[in-house]
């Protein structure tokens, strides 16, 4: 199966639910579901979708720090809203961050999130030689 490296999940959530924040394998890394909580589980940005995609793209960023790679290698970004009409606040953030990147990316609106004051949540997938 080749030399795995994960990046911790730490949250609150991440020993019972079993993740972790990122997984490489090989040339790839995979990102899982990330939104605006702190370590301790608080909420940064209640029901703001601009900062939270902020906040969220910058969890991210260390996290694929950690497996020696960066923005520049993604190649997917999934972002979930719990709110559609958040889109322009989000894309907004979003293109901070990839408009010269220019990942395939979704945006797609969920029902929920795990907790109320959340409202976006990312993904990501990374190519890495």
């Amino acid at each position: 199966m080749g030399n795995i490296r994960r990046v911790d999940g730490n949250r609150p959530w991440a020993p019972i639910v079993g993740y972790s924040r990122a997984v490489k394998m090989g040339n790839l890394i995979e990102v899982a579901g990330t939104s605006s909580t702190t370590r301790d589980g608080q909420v940064m940005f209640p029901n703001d979708a601009y900062g939270q995609t902020k906040y969220i793209l910058e969890e991210i960023r260390k996290a694929v720090h950690e497996l020696d790679a960066s923005f520049e290698n993604v190649i997917r970004t999934r972002v979930y809203l719990t709110n559609i009409d958040d889109w322009a606040g989000v894309g907004k953030a979003h293109g901070e961050y990839f408009a010269d990147i220019l990942p395939a990316s979704s945006f797609v609106e969920i029902s929920r999130l795990m907790l109320p004051e959340l409202c976006v949540e990312v993904e990501m997938t990374l190519y890495v030689e």
